[in-house]
């Protein structure tokens, strides 16, 4: 039986959050009680940001790929910047990969490191940010991790909230942005936003695409390449990239599977592992998909068996690790479906978009992305635009262009 390495690219995790609405204490918003979508908002607190006026989390009704409308939560981060005489301008900021379990939520964590560069440059700008937990983050349900219409709506519906229930406040327009999982969830933005007039455009940070090519021929290859670079230079398993890079793959592996359960209740996710590997998968789901470990966890956990394996024989190499069976996962037909659903770019997006992308990039190839941004523009996309970065990893790249990111957002959606 053939196995090889599960390579989610546009995944590494990078967590985000933000907006608040510290206008929603002012008279003007004291009549506004008409958003159907709105339910509540309250403080958030773990992180401070000197240029947000306040950071709430708003909650908010979404329909969940279940067919029922349920609560979801957004983090909404208002500047301090006065307001334009023609109300705020919205940017949705999409997250990266950090679980499908509720305590994995943006709204109920730190903000991450690298969100808040581009957290504080927009906010000193004059937007107000939007930051969605996604469905089934923080909420009742699991997270369907990567389906692209699920994450598409959890933004919709989080700017409609703000939108009716603070209606004075804003100019109407309004764009996305992400990186990894988030990257994707923007182009996904794009592409149901793209009849909405007041949808101005998308950022997209190295963005998840054509997941079963990465999956089953470009991982394999290049996590062995990196292996033999390693024996070579006699570093320690515990040291090796090769090592830490099937982890976090098998990782998102595990988290892929359990997502696809939020529509397919009775899916056995399981069945795409080997018998070793069964077991590690599991802690992303725990018990009900609510109470599972978050990225890292089971990350850790894939980590130290690996680790375990290869003591074992010293003959052992990372890729005959019994993680993921690659036969099953080829044609496994909810596999199949599930890779039709998160892939971006597969229609013509008429709204301007600017892509990200690391040419250092392990995740996330930049051949796959670029490979992306042409279908996007052979399908007639008129505005799609792409940087590589030298050098730049996974993460790095829309950190290091962030300056870019925001010009961007300031020439399609300037702030008066």
């Amino acid at each position: 039986m053939k196995r090889t390495t599960f390579f989610t690219g546009a995944i590494l995790a990078s967590t985000f959050t933000f907006m608040t609405l510290t206008a929603c204490n002012s008279d003007d918003n004291n009549n506004s009680n008409n958003g159907k979508e709105y339910v509540s908002e309250k403080d958030y607190s773990m992180t401070k940001l000197d240029e947000a006026s306040s950071i709430k989390i708003m909650t908010y009704t979404m329909p969940y790929l279940n067919g029922k409308t349920q609560n979801a939560t957004a983090l909404i981060m208002y500047p301090k910047t006065p307001k334009p005489t023609d109300g705020y301008r919205i940017v949705v900021w999409a997250h990266g990969t950090v679980g499908v379990a509720d305590a994995c939520a943006p709204s109920q964590n730190p903000l991450g490191e690298n969100f808040k560069v581009a957290a504080q440059a927009l906010l000193a700008q004059g937007y107000v940010i939007i930051a969605p937990d996604y469905e089934g983050l923080g909420t009742p349900g699991i997270h369907p991790y990567l389906h692209l219409a699920s994450e598409a709506n959890s933004a919709l519906y989080a700017v409609k909230a703000v939108k009716s229930q603070f209606k004075k406040d804003f100019n109407g327009a309004w764009m996305s942005a992400g990186q990894s999982q988030g990257g994707q969830a923007s182009l996904g933005i794009a592409e149901f936003a793209n009849n909405d007039a007041s949808f101005k455009g998308a950022v997209a940070g190295a963005p998840a695409s054509s997941l079963g090519k990465i999956i089953l021929e470009v991982a394999p290859i290049a996590l062995a390449g990196l292996e033999t670079q390693e024996i070579k230079m006699n570093q320690p398993l515990e040291q090796r990239s090769s090592v830490s890079a099937y982890s976090t793959l098998l990782a998102y592996a595990a988290l892929a599977g359990v997502g696809i359960k939020a529509e397919k209740p009775s899916y056995d996710y399981t069945s795409i592992f080997e018998d070793r590997a069964k077991g590690f998968a599991k802690l992303a789901e725990g018990t009900n998909g609510d109470n599972g470990d978050c990225l890292d966890g089971v990350r850790q956990a894939f980590m130290a068996d690996i680790i375990k394996f290869m003591k074992e024989d010293p003959k052992n190499k990372v890729m005959q690790y019994p993680g993921l069976n690659a036969d099953k996962f080829k044609n496994d037909p909810i596999i199949k479906q599930f890779l039709l659903d998160s892939q971006p770019g597969t229609k013509k997006i008429d709204k301007p978009v600017l892509v990200i992308q690391g040419k250092a990039d392990t995740n996330v190839p930049a051949v796959v992305t670029s490979a992306m941004v042409k279908g996007l523009q052979d399908l007639g996309s008129p505005n799609i635009e792409i940087i590589l970065v030298d050098n730049a990893g996974h993460t790095q790249a829309i950190v290091w262009k962030n300056k870019e990111l925001v010009e961007f957002i300031n020439k399609y959606m300037p702030v008066k």
